[in-house]
């Protein structure tokens, strides 16, 4: 491995971060601000993908800035795994930046400027985690990507959205503390915070008992934004937030922060081999598998489509962390390796498909307001496209061949039956199953239904779930009724006013279909894209082609080509 010493990691983390001061200083000049939001994004891309050819050929770019800490040094490095989460986060910042203008000027969305700069702040930070060269510069990082996140999950203002962002920092800096305490306790350990691919060597020769605390303690910590059970629940609150801020959470940079920090413990940190001494790889595997199993079930109860898809991001983010899990607790060998790569290729398959599904359902409430699943019967007539997209995406979800999903659960399903871990394929088979239950009845719905015939989609009425709202309240969508929406959400804000609206004619795009509840028929759009304007109908489209090439040639997708190299360097096994 070759150290290159050059300022483009820096450059990557502080490109979206120099980005907020024009975003905010063009506040009143929306379109001044969005091209800012949009070159920063490109520029950003364009720093990390540079990166990529030389990544893959061994090297690894460092940029050190002196001692952090006595003993810690301050430094950022774009490494394999370093660039596998930075460029997923700055090429979906891309697609998600075009989608917000067209998600938020629909909408006519107040403090919009607020917005795009915390949305900018955000990425700096998550790429800041990516290309983290030690724990303690993770950790700050990842404490910046809960502040700059705040404002976004609280964005409506609403006592709903105060209360979940209150939740959400409870939880994630809870999560901080853990994950210091942790890093504290690495640090007296082995006497270095340092990233290695394998682990750090004096690690394995330290006092069990204090290396399993230090163990535990960061997975708990990096657990939290992870939505491992029981420390998920912040997740469905956040739905309170804008449609492409719940793309962000979900797809982007929060969760991946978390399971991209568990990564670092378990492949450069403490390295596989340490894992399985130590006895952590299966609890943590088990752990992980109970939440894919039971998030699955919770979510069939879902019918507010965010929520359902909120609860399908806990499930499938304990698929990433179930083939880390199960790859350090096997031997050495083929089996690990195809663990590892098959949970390691699933946080591009995921993000992907859950932008995908997110997009797809802010423009359904953008174009109809129209929020739960059950008041969805026909919508395929007025949104094809829309909903053609979100059913490939829930193919891929529930691992149907040529989406992206079925190649990341093809290597987790080789790796946990060739290592005999026939618990852990159970779980996977029957939560492929429970995606199909809670992904088809939206897209049957949609397609196959009228709206005079038609049932309430939670398939498991329970006393612990059920609809999200009781059958006498509006559907809600961020804590607030369509009506309050009317009256109240749509007012522009402080930036937003009619002047924007009308200057890319989402007005015209927009008349009509705003109230649709399960009476009348949905009007008709062809597919040619008049359901909605191509600022949203892009974006989901390109995520939804994105799943689509990952899923048939996978090879040629240069994030396997990079979960390869990243595993060949800690198992010394080529996959």
């Amino acid at each position: 491995m070759t150290e290159i010493h050059t300022l483009r990691p820096l450059a990557a983390v502080l490109v979206p971060a120099v980005a907020i001061v024009p975003i905010l200083a063009s506040r009143g000049r929306p379109n001044l601000r969005e091209a800012w939001t949009l070159l920063s994004a490109l520029v950003a891309l364009g720093i990390v993908a540079s990166m990529v050819p030389g990544v893959l050929a061994g090297d690894t770019y460092v940029t050190q800035f002196g001692t952090f800490v006595p003993g810690v040094e301050f430094a950022v490095q774009a490494d394999a795994l370093g660039v596998l989460f930075g460029l997923l986060a700055s090429l979906l910042w891309v697609i998600t930046s075009f989608y917000s203008i067209g998600y938020m000027r629909g909408l006519d969305e107040h403090d919009q400027t607020r917005y795009f700069a915390a949305f900018a702040g955000s990425v700096a930070a998550a790429l800041g985690v990516a290309f983290a060269a030690n724990l303690l510069v993770l950790f700050v990082f990842y404490e910046l990507l809960t502040v700059a996140t705040y404002p976004l999950v609280s964005h409506d203002e609403t006592d709903e959205a105060r209360a979940a962002g209150r939740k959400y920092l409870t939880y994630t800096f809870g999560g901080g503390v853990a994950v210091l305490a942790g890093s504290v306790l690495v640090y007296l350990l082995a006497g270095t915070t340092a990233f290695a691919p394998g682990g750090i060597e004096a690690l394995a020769g330290s006092d069990p008992t204090l290396a399993r605390a230090a163990f535990g303690l960061l997975i708990l910590g990096f657990g939290v934004k992870a939505a491992l059970m029981p420390l998920h629940s912040w997740l469905p609150d956040a739905m309170v937030a804008p449609t492409p801020v719940s793309g962000l959470l979900h797809a982007v940079a929060v969760v991946k922060s978390g399971v991209f920090g568990i990564a670092r413990v378990i492949l450069d940190v403490f390295g596989p081999e340490a894992v399985a001494d130590l006895g952590m790889g299966v609890p943590l595997a088990a752990v992980a598998a109970f939440t894919l199993t039971v998030a699955s079930v919770i979510a069939l109860r879902q019918d507010n489509l965010k929520r359902r898809l909120a609860f399908s991001t806990v499930s499938q983010l304990s698929y990433i962390v179930l083939g880390l899990a199960v790859g350090a607790a096997l031997a050495p060998g083929r089996a690990s390796a195809y663990a590892l790569v098959g949970g390691l290729l699933h946080i591009p398959a995921h993000a992907f498909m859950k932008l995908t599904l997110f997009f797809c359902a802010g423009a359904i409430h953008v174009e109809t307001h129209t929020d739960d699943i059950s008041d969805m019967a026909g919508i395929g007539e007025r949104m094809p496209l829309t909903m053609a997209a979100f059913g490939v995406a829930s193919l891929g979800m529930a691992g149907i061949p040529l989406i992206a999903g079925f190649v990341s659960k093809y290597f987790l399903l080789i790796g946990t039956v060739s290592g005999g871990q026939v618990v852990f394929t159970a779980a996977l088979l029957v939560s492929g199953v429970l995606n199909i239950a809670y992904f088809w009845p939206v897209v049957y719905a949609a397609f196959f239904e009228s709206k005079g015939d038609s049932d309430d989609k939670p398939l498991l009425e329970h006393v612990l779930g059920g609809r999200f709202a009781d059958d006498d309240e509006l559907a809600t969508d961020g804590g607030h009724t369509d009506e309050e929406e009317t009256d109240e959400e749509h007012v522009a804000g402080d930036d937003a006013g009619n002047g924007e609206h009308d200057e890319h004619g989402f007005a015209d795009d927009h008349e009509g279909d705003h109230s649709h509840g399960h009476g009348g028929d949905w009007e008709s759009r062809g597919w040619f894209g008049g359901e909605s304007t191509w600022f949203m109908l892009a974006p989901i489209l390109f995520a939804a082609t994105g799943s689509v090439v990952l899923g048939i040639v996978p090879d040629a997708a240069v994030f396997l080509a990079i979960v390869r190299d990243i595993v060949a360097a800690v198992t010394g096994v080529s996959v």
